[in-house]
């Protein structure tokens, strides 16, 4: 099942990526803070996988990952997202390396990554 979570989404661009998502046939579900510290894989209903006992870790950072879109829903959602305007600048997929990272985790890899790939855009620019 193709299935895209989201994390701290405001309202009316959450209702903007749901109706995307459901043109392409994408389930769309929002993970509440609450449960920020479960694994991935938990999250997306994967088999082995179950709540964890941990605190929960917070972030409040925009997030959402990805899960199970076949290679034209994933080209055809990002590309709905862009033509809505809906921005959204931490985005994953989830793969068999991180749906045993929390949301947390993962959103700390993928802030890192941003930070990374934005001072790298900064220095090729200054060139």
């Amino acid at each position: 099942m193709a299935l895209v979570l989201l994390y701290n989404i405001p309202d009316e661009k959450r209702q903007k990526i749901g109706f995307a998502a459901w043109k392409l046939g994408i389930t769309v579900r929002s993970v509440a803070p609450e449960d920020f510290a479960h694994p991935l894989g938990w999250l997306l209903g994967l088999e082995d996988f179950a709540p964890t006992e941990t605190q929960v870790e917070s972030f409040s950072e925009e997030m959402l990952v990805m899960h199970g879109l076949s290679s034209p829903q994933f080209s055809s959602f990002l590309d709905a997202l862009r033509r809505s305007r809906v921005p959204v600048a931490l985005k994953a997929v989830a793969t068999e390396h991180n749906v045993s990272w929390s949301s947390a985790a993962l959103c700390g890899e993928l802030r890192q990554e941003h930070e990374a790939l934005r001072r790298a855009g900064k220095s090729v620019h200054k060139q």
